[in-house]
């Protein structure tokens, strides 16, 4: 393969070939996992192009093509477990030139991929009273595109369930990577052959989604005497169906004392806390379920307001606590119905070890927790170890700790996407070592994860794996 080929192909895109700004565009948050640190720290690219149009786009890839060349698409680089990161060098391509609205109206909108969620959000709340159903934790920096490709969840989770429920992604337009690249439009049950794929099996330019009502939302937080008092209480709060709600998460002593800079210190020792948001009609209806739980509630602002916004200290703002570089995390699903007694079986299993940060959640219609539990790291065998007990008690996790589609998710192949990617990328150059059944048609849960990179004559210069 022959990036330069590429690049003198396509001269006047916007290309960059500084080995420096290359390798920062080539990661994300892979660090948070010591595993994954110690695997993909030396991974870069070799250039970074960011095409204006779709008429760029697919000249790119028409050319990357004939010339064998990978190309791994990224939007803001927010990801935690290296799912925009070429492990086979080649081109980092960038999005967020995309970042037109096309069209909004009530209850739905048409984006392209590389809109900033924020910036989104602020569109829609003033064209059309809406916003968007889900975001991440990192609203303030990821795009649209990077977070349908890369994520599944997140705030809003507590009324929407996660992506893959239907109605929840309405429609996705993609390009392929052949000879001529073809542009497609997925509708229906055909949008989750593109949906959290990590970009392996076609670029998304596009994005149909539905919309919320814009409601000037709230932060509660309230704290508990303990981790079982606020995880009760966050469960029948998001049980309150007709409550407008966004975001129902538990944070365990002491992370909110030590690590919630805008807030923590008004947490009593030992508490842990239950963070909400709410509309401002349904807030009448608080006082009374805290007092029932035995809780306390010690802070309450808009959220637009904020300091930091309440929603940086869920979901995966959790785990950059990064204060204390002996820490990891995991990914769980807690299912229902027995979410409550999992939880406190876990937290006598693990004690300090595992610290249970909860989110609860709509999930296949009805209400659980998802874990994104805070790991004091010791060894990567103690590490498998608390990830394999998690199991046997009923916990599966989604590990963070892998960076392929297959063990990040619910640790089987994905035949749809799978198949879609044959079509779509036939010589398997998008994101390519991300989806561990086209390398390994054999591939099943527990198989020894490789990491290879470079499988051409590209060797990184190094001073810049240093």
């Amino acid at each position: 393969m022959s990036v330069t080929q590429v690049i003198e192909a396509l001269p006047g895109l916007t290309w960059t070939t500084d080995p420096a700004l290359v390798r920062q565009k080539s990661r994300d948050f892979f660090w948070y996992s010591p595993v994954l640190k110690r695997q993909l720290n030396k991974v870069t690219g070799e250039a970074l192009v960011a095409p204006r149009d779709e008429a760029e786009l697919r000249a790119l890839l028409a050319a990357a093509y004939a010339h064998g060349v990978p190309v791994t698409p990224r939007g803001a680089g927010t990801g935690n477990y290296g799912q925009a990161m070429p492990l086979r060098g080649g081109i980092v391509l960038e999005m967020t030139e995309f970042n037109r609205v096309l069209w909004a109206k009530p209850g739905v909108m048409r984006a392209e991929a590389g809109c900033r969620l924020i910036d989104l959000d602020a569109y829609l709340r003033k064209e059309v009273g809406g916003e968007l159903r889900f975001h991440p934790s990192t609203k303030r920096t990821a795009t649209l595109g990077g977070f349908i490709a890369g994520g599944s969840s997140g705030i809003g989770s507590t009324t929407w369930g996660i992506l893959r429920e239907p109605g929840n992604i309405l429609g996705l337009k993609v390009i392929t990577m052949e000879a001529e690249p073809r542009v497609l439009e997925l509708r229906g049950p055909d949008i989750q052959k593109a949906n959290h794929a990590y970009g392996t099996n076609g670029i998304i330019t596009e994005l149909e989604m539905p919309l919320a009502p814009a409601w000037d939302w709230v932060d509660v937080v309230v704290a508990f005497p303990t981790l079982m008092g606020a995880a009760r209480f966050a469960d029948s709060f998001t049980r309150m169906d007709g409550v407008a709600k966004k975001l129902a998460c538990v944070a365990p002593a002491p992370l909110p004392q030590n690590h919630f800079r805008s807030w923590g210190a008004k947490v009593p020792a030992g508490h842990s806390v239950a963070c909400l948001m709410v509309a401002p009609p349904f807030l009448e209806l608080l006082p009374s379920l805290i007092a029932s739980h035995g809780g306390t509630e010690i802070l309450r602002e808009p959220s637009d307001a904020a300091e930091v916004p309440l929603y940086e200290h869920s979901w995966n703002h959790t785990t950059l606590l990064k204060t204390d570089k002996g820490i990891t995390y995991l990914q769980t699903l807690l299912p229902a119905p027995n979410h409550l007694d999992l939880i406190a079986t876990l937290e006598r299993m693990f004690g300090d070890e595992v610290l249970l940060h909860l989110e609860f959640v709509r999930f296949g219609g009805t209400v659980c927790a998802f874990g994104l539990q805070i790991v004091r790291f010791t060894t990567e065998e103690r590490l498998n170890a608390i990830i394999r007990l998690h199991e046997e008690a009923g916990a599966p996790v989604f590990n963070p700790h892998a960076y392929t589609l297959e063990e990040g998710g619910m640790k089987r192949v994905d035949r749809e996407q799978l198949d879609f990617k044959r079509q779509a990328d036939p010589k398997g150059l998008l994101n390519p070592g991300k989806m561990a059944a086209w390398d390994d048609p054999d591939w099943k849960p527990g198989k020894a994860q490789g990491v290879h990179l470079y499988e051409t004559d590209y060797e990184a210069p190094a001073e810049v794996l240093e």
